[in-house]
């Protein structure tokens, strides 16, 4: 028996001792549009459309103008070809673990620790910059309502101390100070993801539940943003269309992943999910092309809307309404904007713990982190794990720090999941595939290819510090994870309990 034929443990029994299938296709849909359609449209897409630029005038990213639709289709065909690889291999092997969980059964042990480890950047690392995200558009609504926060307990150390605005940089020496150190921590983002971290807790039907009522909401507002703003576009804004042309598109692009990650969450759920050769293709396929579809329509209008440079900032649809004059519709769409993060916060929460259980499930965890709640049959140590980490990095960091490393975590796991689909192709031809990616060769290589080719767009300082991330993963990897292999021990994966 080799390792692609080890039993799901988790799976093998749905009477009570695994996990419960309680999702659909239509569940998995919606988890996909919860987790992708959220920080990255509501924040990051006014910096691809726009550029950024230091106060000295040097150029860090050049924008993709009204060209960013372009933006949105290249990563939509980028995504897509990662999305058919994800589609397969889901269906193949129905276990929670995401892309760890492939790469484990495909590329071997250590591959598939590189690839969870990278994973923690997509999950764990990018809620902190979606918190800190929900944190600005809750304090503005609060705001609206003439509530307003003292700024050093809705801005942490690290954001305040990486700010270049001088107003935020002033809250060192405003601040409350003990032992002559200031207080800067963000309470409101610390506060939602004690709040998510406490629904998932209660069981992934709930949290299911809760899911489906704030995508409903969010699709909702970005419709009245398109419905809205398209009856103000003005055609002169569409020119120049491609300011910087390929290069901006291309920089955009990578920017602008963020809005994409999350697709992938949707595997986690394959040990919860009923029928999963059959629901986890449609799940995860259909939320990308909805998702797809979106963008490029809310990004025609945004650009349409108003002049692409003055979509900077981390508000750009509420913005740009607001510059049109339609201040209204602007509340609205922060107010959906808040419900939005927080259904990105309540996937990217249910996702991490999951990868945790897998590792710990092979060894290459602690074994408490494999232990699953009598009544909730959820991964409820790893839960709580996740929450106290994110929580404590929302308090404090830099939302701006994180999108990077999130981006280029997530990327390079894509590129293994491709390539894994391949080599199984390779070494197991005759496999039953309940789904297969078509024209396998250039599906394949051209999804790991496109992955590579994103994350050129990126800036060395996150190549630098994703290459120390996977330094400091494998030394924890030799320190614990090779002894303890359930793999290289030659024992059964750790049943949960």
């Amino acid at each position: 028996m080799g390792l692609f034929d080890r039993k799901p443990i988790a799976a093998a029994d749905e009477s009570g001792s695994g996990m419960h299938r309680t999702l659909g296709a239509g569940d998995l849909v919606m988890l996909a549009i919860g987790a992708v359609i959220g920080a990255g449209i509501f924040s990051s897409l006014g910096t691809a459309a726009a550029g950024e630029t230091l106060a000295d005038g040097t150029v860090i990213r050049y924008g993709a103008g009204p060209a960013l639709v372009l933006s949105f289709v290249l990563l939509g065909a980028v995504c897509g070809l990662a999305a058919l690889c994800y589609a397969e291999l889901a269906a193949m092997i129905p276990q929670a673990g995401s892309a760890y969980a492939y790469s484990y059964a495909t590329l071997g042990e250590i591959v598939a620790w590189i690839v969870g480890w990278a994973l923690i950047l997509e999950y764990a690392v990018g809620n902190v910059a979606v918190a800190i995200g929900w944190s600005g558009y809750f304090t503005s609504l609060l705001s609206g309502f003439g509530v307003t926060l003292p700024g050093w307990l809705t801005h942490g150390y690290w954001n305040v101390k990486a700010s270049a605005d001088p107003a935020i940089r002033a809250l060192m020496d405003s601040a409350p100070h003990i032992a002559g150190i200031p207080v800067l921590v963000n309470l409101p983002a610390f506060g939602i993801v004690v709040a998510i971290t406490l629904l998932l807790l209660k069981g992934v039907k709930e949290s299911a539940r809760a899911n489906n009522i704030m995508v409903v909401i969010k699709l909702l507002v970005l419709a009245l943003f398109v419905i809205v703003g398209g009856m103000h576009i003005d055609p002169a804004n569409y020119k120049p269309f491609a300011p910087n042309g390929f290069r901006g598109i291309h920089q955009g692009a990578a920017i602008v992943f963020f809005a994409y990650i999350g697709f992938d969450a949707i595997s986690t759920a394959a040990e919860e999910t009923k029928n999963p050769q059959r629901n986890l293709p449609i799940g995860i396929l259909g939320g990308l092309a909805v998702c797809t579809l979106i963008y490029v329509i809310v990004g025609f209008v945004a650009t349409g809307l108003v002049p692409y440079e003055q979509l900077r900032g981390s508000d750009p649809l509420a913005k740009a309404l607001s510059l049109a004059g339609l201040s209204t519709a602007s509340w609205i769409v922060a107010a959906g904007a808040v419900v939005s993060m927080s259904a990105v916060l309540l996937v990217f929460q249910y996702g991490q713990p999951r990868i945790f259980y897998a590792m710990a499930r092979d060894g290459l965890l602690p074994k408490f982190a494999a232990k699953l709640h009598p009544k909730t049959r959820t991964p409820h140590v790893t839960t709580i794990i996740t929450g106290v980490a994110v929580a404590l990095g929302s308090l404090l960091a830099d939302d701006a720090a994180t999108y990077d490393l999130t981006n280029i975590g997530t990327l390079a796991a894509f590129s293994v999941v491709c390539i894994g689909v391949l080599v199984l192709r390779i070494r197991e031809p005759d496999r039953h595939r309940p789904f297969r990616v078509p024209f396998v060769w250039f599906v394949t290589l051209g999804g790991a290819g496109a992955c590579v080719f994103v994350m050129r767009g990126l800036p060395s300082s996150a190549w630098k510090a994703f290459g120390i991330w996977m330094v400091i993963g494998l030394s924890l990897y030799f320190a614990y994870g090779y002894k303890n292999s359930v793999l290289r021990r030659g024992n059964a994966p750790i049943a949960p309990e």
